[in-house]
């Protein structure tokens, strides 16, 4: 297996688990991770969001971990990387409202490179416009913007521990579906690990 260079987008507020989880396990399995944020260098820290499900009628909400940066946004091209994975949290909110990043979500659609997504971070590819007539979940409260960006809503299970394939495209709703959503993502970019 040839190790891929994949992209990792994050902001302030990025839950914890979806950023922190995906970084460890993509190195584990061999592959390069960069990860940026607009306005932040190599170096900079983002502060991340520990979301939980504890009975609410919504997730509640902790402050988490410093999550590094490890290169600049400024300098990214999609040219130069393999994947792109975008955690979901707080930060899709705000990042959507970057043209430079939805530019740059649309560039990897384009080249037909994998994406793997999660929770919010559907929020980006509906603002990119990159999920009209794909198949894909999310957390359910991003459920309209999918719909209304032509994507096709297929419901997370009761534990949130489903993932969806529309071919290169690797959606999950929250961080439960680690496992499936990281193995799916793995699976699409060629990855094996030899037990």
């Amino acid at each position: 297996m040839a190790a891929k260079k994949i992209l990792m987008l994050v902001g302030d507020f990025v839950e914890d688990y979806e950023a922190m989880s995906p970084f460890q396990i993509l190195i584990t399995a061999g592959h390069e991770v960069d990860t940026v944020c607009p306005g932040k260098k190599e170096g900079d820290v983002v502060k991340t969001a520990i979301h939980d499900f504890e009975g609410d009628q919504t997730y509640t909400e902790k402050r988490g971990h410093n999550f590094m940066i490890t290169a600049d946004f400024e300098n990214i091209k999609a040219d130069n990387y393999d994947a792109l994975v975008v955690p979901g949290g707080r930060a899709p909110e705000y990042l959507r409202l970057n043209e430079d990043v939805l530019k740059l979500v649309r560039e990897f659609n384009s080249a037909d490179k994998p994406i793997a997504s999660i929770c919010h971070g559907q929020q980006i590819l509906s603002a990119a416009g990159i999920l009209e007539g794909k198949s894909c979940t999310a957390y359910p409260a991003v459920k309209p913007e999918v719909e209304k960006s032509g994507g096709k809503w297929v419901a997370a299970n009761e534990t949130f521990s489903n993932a969806v394939v529309d071919g290169k495209l690797v959606t999950a709703p929250a961080w439960p579906a680690h496992p499936e959503w990281m193995r799916k993502f793995l699976e699409v970019l060629g990855t094996t690990i030899d037990t």
